[in-house]
């Protein structure tokens, strides 16, 4: 995985969120915290970049449609996600990372799988895409003032 597949990717995820610009503006920030904490807790930039990138790339979708996705690939529904479907974006984002965007590294697809949720013994790399997301919530006061 190299720059020029990280660019291009940024691009796509752009056109992704044409219709919801918090959210492309939240994704950048996510994936550019993982990448600052992956330099620092010495784990792979660019896996930490392109998982931050990718962790909402499902978010775009329904409930219920999320339901039918995860359902028909045979993706687990949990008792809790079936209460709260929303979840269920980042199980569809991890195989949409596969099937969408050609990613096959699993450490990537798992940092978004449990971006949300987390699980007891999480990989370095899943803890700081979880970490990122909860630090970066978008537009954050500081974005406005700076925007205007």
């Amino acid at each position: 995985m190299d720059n020029e597949y990280i660019q291009a990717l940024r691009k796509e995820v752009k056109k992704e969120f044409t219709a919801d610009k918090a959210r492309y503006w939240h994704t950048i920030g996510v994936a550019e915290t993982s990448a600052c904490l992956a330099m620092r807790y010495g784990v792979d930039m660019q896996k930490a970049f392109t998982a931050g990138l990718l962790h909402d790339c499902a978010k775009c979708y329904s409930d219920e449609q999320l339901i039918e996705i995860c359902e028909s690939n045979n993706i687990e529904i949990t008792q809790a996600e079936r209460l709260s479907p929303y979840l269920l974006h980042a199980k569809a984002g991890a195989f949409f990372a596969g099937t969408k965007y050609g990613i096959d590294d699993e450490d990537i697809c798992n940092a978004i799988r449990y971006h949300s949720t987390g699980h007891p013994g999480m990989t370095p790399l899943e803890e700081i895409v979880f970490i990122a997301c909860l630090l970066y919530t978008s537009p954050s006061p500081r974005d406005k003032r700076q925007s205007r």
